[in-house]
This record gives structure tokens, sequence and C-alpha cells, in this order.
């Protein structure tokens, strides 16, 4: 069983102006996306999609999946919903993930979830129609510090060695140093074993990290259909050989993001700068991005170099070795999947809201962009404890200093809000202003300095009495910061810091049914979630 409660996005205060405007429907943003992600804009993104499925090749998506999934068991459902893409009414809803070890924080499952769940909701709603849900595994990144660790009970579980190039392409080696720090921790408790043996299937059992994470999620969510996506592949990137050439011969993606960002810039920080070509050249242990310097395209770092015949010759031949970097992905996922809606973080909406001109200007559809679904996970016990010390499911949110005064003011048995006297002090110097004016206007400058200072001592002695208080109530106050360290880690959001194993030692095989049922995408809220 399970219980939930929910706040707006904004009310927690950990997201970002651009993100609330959106989920507000704010005007200043909405010429820079397509349709809101609600049931009459997934109805006319449906009809966008159809008119353009000429640009899919959807034999080689389902041959280039099915590939791809003889290597792990497969699920019926999944296996049903590889093969229904096949048809002109099946679509995705995709969203996409670094490939962190052991899944990263627990918002690696929330992003499944969301997809998972919304692909359901519109059956319901079009059943005419068929929706599969795609995790798009990163395996063309790079950035291999950003994924070489989780966080489980408070500590770093790290794995260490020197990476290069795609981290998809990694070897393995070096991870049962892993297993064995993990093991360590976990104990040997039924839940506890099933989560060493998940480590060890996934990842001491295939050679690279790209099978090893697509084995990890077929695992979680596999019986819930999922079909998981590595677009590191010839095949797929045929299809997109002339937006690769678009970019390297017009760089269309500079021009036309620089001046979007132009516009977004006005109002919101701008998340991810355009350069002037958006492409990386991909080898086993390489990964660089490719520039135009002197009529010669270089791929930096290297001693690589190409005319302007000898890159098409090479873009036509070996496509595979062209990666898309973070603007141009998105392009890419659009072009080769039936895609209706992405769902992300905010960090990465942010980025997508950057796009839909470049995308206008290469006549690809522009996907529904929806805030994947954010929780904080809470034991009774905590429940009960927020409850004994009136702290709200607002306050829980607040930053820690905040929240302890908030509390401390709220049971203090002496007042410690000198707001009457401060405003009492105002009406006395408003007056002597008056005086002022009436008599010598050089006696105002003495006035003001004067309102100043006693203002300022009113501050410092009100400082000075809740510092009194919280040292008096210390008690109250260590339990305050006990309860909300549990809560947020690290003072930060849980699900960008707990892996979901700390969870799943104590819940096992019902926490992610749990989280299927409590998780609605179409929502737009921020869950607390009783589990």
């Amino acid at each position: 069983m399970s219980t939930k409660q929910s706040i707006t996005f904004k009310d927690t205060g950990y997201f970002s102006k651009i993100i609330c405007d959106y989920l507000e429907e704010k005007e200043s943003l909405q010429k820079f996306y397509n349709h809101f992600p609600n049931i009459s804009g997934f109805e006319k993104q449906i009809e966008i999609r159809l008119l353009k499925n000429k640009l899919l090749d959807r034999k080689i998506l389902v041959q280039t999946l099915l590939k791809k999934y003889k290597k792990i068991p497969t699920s019926t459902k999944s296996k049903n919903n590889i093969e229904s893409l096949l048809k002109e009414n099946t679509f995705t809803i995709t969203t996409g993930h670094q490939l962190n070890l052991f899944t990263g924080p627990l918002y690696f499952l929330y992003k499944i979830i969301s997809t998972i769940n919304l692909t359901i909701q519109l059956k319901k709603e079009f059943p005419e129609n068929n929706f599969v849900p795609v995790y798009w595994m990163a395996t063309e990144d790079h950035d291999f510090e950003e994924i070489q660790y989780f966080n489980f009970q408070g500590k770093k579980i790290k794995w260490k060695r020197e990476a290069a190039g795609a981290v998809g392409r990694l070897s393995t080696e070096g991870l049962e140093a892993v297993l064995n720090d993990l093991s360590k921790k976990l104990g040997t408790g039924t839940n506890g074993i099933v989560i060493k043996s998940l480590f060890k299937r996934s990842y001491l059992e295939h050679n690279n990290l790209a099978d090893a994470t697509r084995f990890l999620a077929n695992e979680l969510f596999g019986a819930y259909g999922l079909v998981i996506m590595d677009a590191d592949n010839k095949d797929l990137k045929k299809r997109f050989i002339p937006f690769i050439k678009e970019e390297l011969l017009q760089q269309t993606s500079h021009k036309e993001v620089s001046d979007t960002i132009g516009k977004l810039g006005q109002d919101y920080k701008i998340q991810v700068n355009p350069r002037e070509i958006n492409l990386f050249y991909l080898d086993d242990n390489l990964r660089e991005r490719i520039i135009f310097e002197e009529d010669t395209y270089k791929v930096n770092n290297t001693n690589l170099t190409f005319t302007k015949e000898s890159l098409m010759k090479e873009v036509e031949e070996s496509p595979e070795k062209f990666s898309p970097n973070v603007l141009l992905r998105p392009l890419y996922q659009e072009v080769i999947l039936p895609n209706l809606c992405y769902i992300g973080g905010g960090g990465e909406l942010a980025y997508w809201f950057e796009l839909k001109k470049y995308f206008d200007a290469v006549d690809v559809p522009f996907p529904i962009l929806l805030l994947r679904n954010s929780a904080v996970l809470c034991t009774p016990k905590q429940v009960k404890k927020m409850k004994r010390l009136n702290i709200s499911k607002e306050d829980i949110f607040a930053k820690q200093n905040e929240l302890i005064n908030r509390k401390i003011k709220d049971i203090s048995d002496i007042s410690i809000n000198f707001t009457e006297q401060r405003s009492q002090l105002e009406k006395m110097f408003f007056d002597l202003k008056i005086l002022s004016n009436e008599t010598d206007t050089s006696f105002l400058g003495a006035v003001n300095a004067q309102e100043k200072k006693q203002i300022n001592g009113i501050n410092k002695l009100e400082k000075r009495l809740l510092k009194a208080q919280k040292r008096k109530m210390k008690e109250v106050v260590d339990r305050i910061i006990a309860l909300q360290d549990q809560i947020f880690p690290n003072q930060s959001l849980q699900e960008r810091n707990t892996n979901f194993s700390d969870f799943y030692l104590n819940y096992g095989e019902s926490l992610i049914p749990i989280l299927f049922k409590t998780l609605q995408p179409l929502e737009l809220k921020f869950d607390l979630i009783e589990i």
C-alpha cells in the first residue's frame, strides 16, 4: 500500500523559471513548442505524425531492434510492441538517459515509468492506435565521469577505470570490484541477494556497457513492454545521412538555434549553446568534435582531416562514424522513430525549447515535451515525524535554515516576530520626515540615517532572539535537521542522489509496482509518496 500527496513543481523551489512557465502555459514560451502535453495536444500530434510517416523506415527500425533483442530474454509485451512498429498507426513515446552505473539516481526509474504509464493512458484515449514506450540509451555519450558511480546508503560506489570514446562501447572490465564493494554493504537478506544477482547478471555477464544497460533495463521493465533503443547503428544512421550532410555543409542547426536563443534568452537562462557543427566523429575509443577551418574539415584533437568531397564520401560509406551532439540527437531520434512525445527532466526540456525553429527548417515534426514524474519517497515513520513536527508537504521542501526558523517561530512561547516594532519605527520616522520638510530639509539626511540604524538594530535583535530560541529548543532543531536530511540527501532532491537499490533493499519486488500505481505523467505535479 502507498499514499501520495502532490504539490506544484513551482512550489518545490527546485525547478527553473522556464519549466514553471511551461507548466503554467505562459504565453512568452508558447512559440518555442508545438502542443502542450494534454489529451487535446496528443490528438493534434497524432495527426501531424500521420502526415509525416513517409520520413520513416519502419522495416529497418524493427529489424535493428529485433537483432539487438536476440541477446536478451524478451517479454511478449516488448516483442509485440517492437513488431507493432511496422504499422502506420503505431507511435512511440520516448525518454532518454545516460548509461549510469546500475541506473544511477532514482529518476532513471521515474523517466521510464512516466513513459510506460503515458502509453497506457494514450491507448485508453485513442484505442485505434498503438503506443510503444521507448528508452533511448545514450550509448554515444562520452561523459564517463558523470556515469561511473551511484550512491548507496549515502556512499559513492565508483567504477575506477580510464575511458575514452562512446560509453556504450566500453568494456565492463573492472566491474567485479564494484560488485564486491556493493556486496559488503548489502548484507545477506533476500532483497540484498536479488540486487547482487541483478548487478552480476547485468555487468559481469555482458561485454560492454550498452549490452549491460539494455539487460538491466529489460530486467526491470521488460514485463511492462519497454522497448530499449541503441541508435549507435549503421542502418539507422543511413536514414540520417541527409541531415548529416545538411549539418556539415549548411550548418543549419547553428543558424536556427542561434536565432532562437537570441529570443529565448531575453526571458530565460540558455541551457546549451550551439556549435557551428554539432556533430562528433566516432570510432573505437574516439568521439571528437568535427570542426571546419581554412576550407578543411578536421577532427578535433586528432590528425584526421577531410576535404568536402572526401567527407561526403565518408558520410555515404560510414554514416555510423558521425555522432550527433546534445542539440542534434533530438533530431536523429525524431527522424528514425514515429515519435509523439519526449519525456525528460527540467534541464533536458530547457534545451529542447531551443530546437523548434530548427525542426521546422528541416521539416521534421517537433514532438510534445513532457516533464517526467518527480517524487520523494517517504517511510510511514518519516510521515509521522512530519506530522508531529507540524511540517507540511510544502514546508519539507524549504531550505533547511528557513524551515528551522519558520518552525521555531511557530512553536516558540514568545513572539520572535518584530514586524509590529518595525512598523512603529517606520511610522515614527515618517512623521519626522514630514517635520523635516516643514522646517529644515537638511535635517532629512540625518533622519534617514537614523531610521536605517534603528531598523538594522531591530533586525539584529530579532535574529539574536531567534538564535537564542533555537539553542533553547535544540532537540526540536535536531529532529527537523535529521528528518530533512533523510528525505533530502545532501540538501537536494532525493531522486537526483539516491539509487533505487536503497529502497529495493527494504521493499523488494513491490517497489516498482508501487511507483507505477502512483506516478501519473499528465498530472504535472510533484509527488510525495508514503511507501
